[in-house]
């Protein structure tokens, strides 16, 4: 499901501030020898990541699905001088790439890369974290906001990528579709939790912001 014309994309990213010349070189790379291009950011939404850091100036920020970088290099922009980025990702074969891109980017010796599964991974971080950027198994993301609110400080915020999943939850569900029908139940979830303010942004595939109590 589109949810704005083609035509009202290219406004929209024509109209917001530039794509970076490094990150344009990632999304070109990853387009041409990584599997499944689509689960990169993207120019507009990878703005967005880029301006809310900045806003919220963090000290320490995890995120969870690096895939090749690019909203990692996004949320790294906000960075506090002495800040951290703690960047996770299952697929350890895309561990060189991501790195190539970090350290070319000057962030480098701020992004912190951990590969394997993040539920055994976010509990040994001894860290409070300012941002969290949740975009990884949609089966998981209940687990995920679960293990990661404990670890974000009041007034920080969590960030829930592709919550709209191209509009299949407004539509009817078959019961084999596990990761709709566990976005639906998180977006319900958030909707209603007392831990956070929530509001669901209609930006590409739907991003979730979560404003910690």
């Amino acid at each position: 499901m589109h949810f704005l014309s083609n035509i009202l994309e290219d406004y929209i990213e024509e109209h917001s501030q530039s794509e970076p010349e490094l990150l344009a070189d990632l999304s070109r790379e990853t387009h041409l020898k990584v599997l499944q291009p689509r689960m990169i950011t993207g120019h507009f939404q990878g703005r967005v990541l880029s301006l809310l850091s900045k806003i919220i100036a963090p000290k320490n920020i995890l995120e969870i699905g690096t895939y090749t970088g690019y909203s990692a290099l996004c949320l790294a922009e906000g960075l506090q001088k002495t800040g951290e980025l703690h960047t996770i990702e299952i697929n350890e074969e895309l561990h060189g790439f991501q790195r190539k891109y970090f350290d070319r980017s000057g962030f480098g010796p701020h992004i912190i890369q951990h590969t394997g599964d993040a539920l055994d991974i976010i509990p040994t971080l001894d860290l409070s974290f300012d941002l969290v950027f949740i975009d990884a198994q949609k089966v998981n993301y209940d687990a995920y906001f679960e293990a990661v609110i404990q670890k974000t400080r009041p007034g920080g915020v969590i960030l829930s990528d592709n919550v709209l999943w191209s509009g299949k939850v407004v539509e009817p569900v078959p019961q084999s579709d596990k990761a709709t029908l566990a976005l639906k139940a998180y977006n319900k979830k958030l909707q209603s939790d007392p831990r956070v303010e929530t509001v669901i942004l209609p930006i590409r595939d739907g991003l979730t912001l979560s404003r910690v109590k």
